[in-house]
């Protein structure tokens, strides 16, 4: 089978992580895989990605990298050629402004299109009232659109009526993942590490973290607050940290690109985001055998721990909730293992690469029968 992905851009990101992981495994087993970045620069690819994918970079095809209206007409002018050229037998696009150009790029050419939410679109804030008004006329063309948990489901489909088919298709875990160290919980007294990890931005409530850590820093010396990642907030969390004179106690060393080995250094991990789609980095660090504390946002973390039994899920927003749960997995060596054991044993069971692989070819069949 012949399979154009297409994406924003292949920066450090989740929905670029998972897109390099599905083309990667799809080119492994056999298949065609055509992977074309819609990004007005054509960038670079922070994931590795197979020598069997072809990578097409669509700021190349168009022939330029500006951006503007008349650039984006032209991007979206050459899609449609890049589309036609290649023969798909399926296109499979990422994020709501790729969707949208995607939806108007194969209108008439009979090329079955599953378009993908990377995002909680019901409950995210970042997206711009054109791209909501473009997704609500738009999304009811895709032959598919998926969304990446259950809990999104209902209330996506109620707010865009009309679509054909709308599917809940989990992130897969990468299979290097699965070969990677576990973590090892101590009992020595040594200095330990909180984790944290996502973008310096306002929905990952990394201040408010910020804030829970310090009331729980005196009673407990032996433990550090790290908290990978970069974004816009750095500066303001660098200033709040350095007002609660913690600069030796929690860190804020950047972007990684060995985010499973730092996340296997650490004794647990903690979410403490206000919304998120699908947290992959939720998933990874309880497949490596994290114990985790997870605020429970809309949407992904209670579908994640199956209902807080494989971490500690603390309802969304609540600093003591959260502070109680930290305290508690902080000063329980035995609790951390038996949720790194549980959680771990879970995750890697329900999203296997494998098992997602399956999922997706459920979805090909259904989309290539409907045309």
């Amino acid at each position: 089978m012949k399979i154009l992905m297409l994406v924003s851009s292949m920066h450090a990101g989740g929905a670029e992580r998972v897109a390099a992981t599905l083309v990667n495994a799809w080119s492994e087993r056999g298949d065609t895989v055509i992977l074309t970045p819609t990004y007005s620069s054509k960038g670079t690819c922070f994931y590795p990605l197979s020598d069997k994918v072809e990578l097409a970079w669509l700021a190349d095809l168009a022939g330029t990298r500006m951006s503007g209206p008349m650039a984006a007409f032209r991007r979206l002018r050459t899609l449609r050629k890049h589309i036609r050229d290649t023969r798909p037998d399926v296109v499979v696009s990422f994020l709501t402004n790729v969707n949208v150009a995607a939806i108007l790029a194969t209108r008439g050419l009979r090329v079955p299109l599953i378009v993908c939410e990377r995002t909680n679109p019901v409950a995210e804030t970042t997206t711009g009232s054109v791209w909501r008004k473009l997704r609500r006329i738009l999304y009811p063309h895709a032959d598919m659109v998926t969304v990446q948990a259950a809990d999104t489901a209902g209330p996506f489909s109620r707010q865009i009526p009309g679509m054909k088919r709308l599917a809940v298709i989990p992130n897969p875990l990468p299979a290097p993942l699965l070969d990677a160290p576990r973590v090892q919980q101590r009992d020595d007294g040594g200095p330990r590490e909180l984790l944290a990890m996502g973008r310096l931005v306002p929905d990952k409530q990394f201040g408010l973290l910020i804030d829970v850590f310090a009331q729980l820093a005196p009673q407990f010396p032996d433990w550090n607050l790290r908290i990978w990642g970069e974004g816009p907030e750095r500066g303001a969390l660098e200033q709040q940290i350095a007002r609660l004179r913690l600069q030796s106690r929690i860190s804020l060393p950047g972007r990684t690109e060995a985010p499973w080995e730092e996340l296997a250094r650490g004794q647990a991990f903690v979410l403490s985001s206000l919304v998120e789609g699908f947290p992959n980095v939720l998933l990874e660090a309880m497949s490596l055998g994290l114990p985790c504390v997870a605020f429970d946002c809309p949407s992904g973390p209670r579908e994640m721990t199956r209902d807080g039994q494989d971490a500690l899920l603390v309802p969304a927003g609540d600093r003591v909730a959260l502070t109680d749960a930290l305290e508690r997995l902080m000063s329980d060596v035995s609790l951390r293992q038996q949720l790194g054991v549980r959680g771990a044993a879970a995750v890697r069971h329900r999203y296997a690469l494998a098992s997602v692989l399956g999922e997706w070819d459920e979805l090909f069949e259904a989309v290539r029968e409907g045309r």
